[in-house]
């Protein structure tokens, strides 16, 4: 972080490379327009890029304060876009039409959106500690620090939304 406050371009590059995967993964479940993640993860990676100068190791990981920021950007733009809709000044984007002849290809399409589906139904604070942990990879205690709280409130948000998510599929199945 301290070569990346001084402008090492390659400081951003691995900071990229480490966490640009699993950040546009918790975006793309955050946000409430998916394809929008990949636009935020590049306008985190600025926001990073030019506030490093103020990031204090005392306080978080580069990992905490990386998503902190995503977070609160992805926040911005769900109420942005929300309102927006609200108004009827943004249509709601269609999904895509599958390649004809692609039934592996579908099939994967209807599971994902299935996941997308349910990880929708869940509160706001359970679905971001859920994609923090499996998109994100972080541990519990940077996952503390991104949301503001306990570690143990951190484990009960992850078991409550995990349950919610089996209560969830299992209906499917049925």
């Amino acid at each position: 972080m301290a070569a990346l406050a001084a402008g090492d371009r390659q400081a951003m590059a691995l900071l990229i490379r480490r966490h640009g995967p699993g950040l546009r993964r918790f975006l793309t479940g955050v946000l409430t327009t998916p394809h929008e993640a990949e636009d935020l993860a590049q306008e985190t990676f600025l926001r990073v890029w030019s506030a490093a100068s103020r990031y204090d190791p005392a306080l978080a990981s580069p990992a905490t304060w990386l998503y902190r920021i995503a977070l609160r950007l992805a926040i911005d733009r769900n109420r942005r876009t929300g309102f927006r809709r609200f108004l009827g000044l943004e249509a709601v984007p269609d999904p895509q039409d599958p390649q004809p002849g692609a039934e592996r290809d579908l099939a994967a399409r209807q599971v994902l959106a299935r996941t997308h589906q349910a990880l929708s139904t869940l509160p706001g604070r359970q679905r971001q500690a859920l994609l923090l942990r499996a998109a994100g990879g972080l541990t519990t205690a940077e996952i503390a620090a991104t949301l503001g709280i306990s570690p143990g409130a951190v484990e009960q948000l992850l078991v409550r939304a995990r349950a919610a998510l089996r209560d969830i599929t299992s209906g499917e199945l049925e």
